[in-house]
């Protein structure tokens, strides 16, 4: 099967149901974090489904490698921000586990295509 949309992507599914999580997850983050955590957050999250789309367009492998590069960026990025809210306990009865299992299986997947972008160009 050839893929005709970046939507096929299982990389960018999982990466589009962990902007879903954040969003609820974040919904529970007290109201004085709205335009600090919680915003960049999210922002992180949109981040890497919205690269992964915008690189799949592109019309070459660099550029595509490029974008992939960002998604992973603002990934690392969002795992680091996961990590202070859990550790500030900004939502102490928020179970962060679907979050994080949901952000490493894209990080995984992210790190294999760029590689696999790469080995083409």
């Amino acid at each position: 099967m050839q893929i005709k949309s970046y939507k096929q992507l299982i990389v960018w599914r999982k990466s589009f149901e962990l902007v879903k999580e954040i969003y609820s997850l974040t919904n529970n983050f007290p109201p004085e974090e709205k335009f600090g955590i919680v915003s960049q957050m999210r922002r992180c999250a949109v981040s890497i489904p919205s690269n992964i789309a915008e690189g799949y367009v592109r019309k070459s492998t660099k550029e595509y490698a490029n974008f992939i590069s960002i998604a992973f960026g603002s990934g690392a990025e969002l795992e680091t921000q996961a990590l202070l809210a859990k550790s500030l306990k900004l939502a102490p009865e928020v179970d962060f586990r679907k979050t994080e299992s949901l952000l490493d299986e894209v990080m995984k997947m992210l790190n294999v295509l760029l590689k696999k972008i790469k080995a083409i160009s």
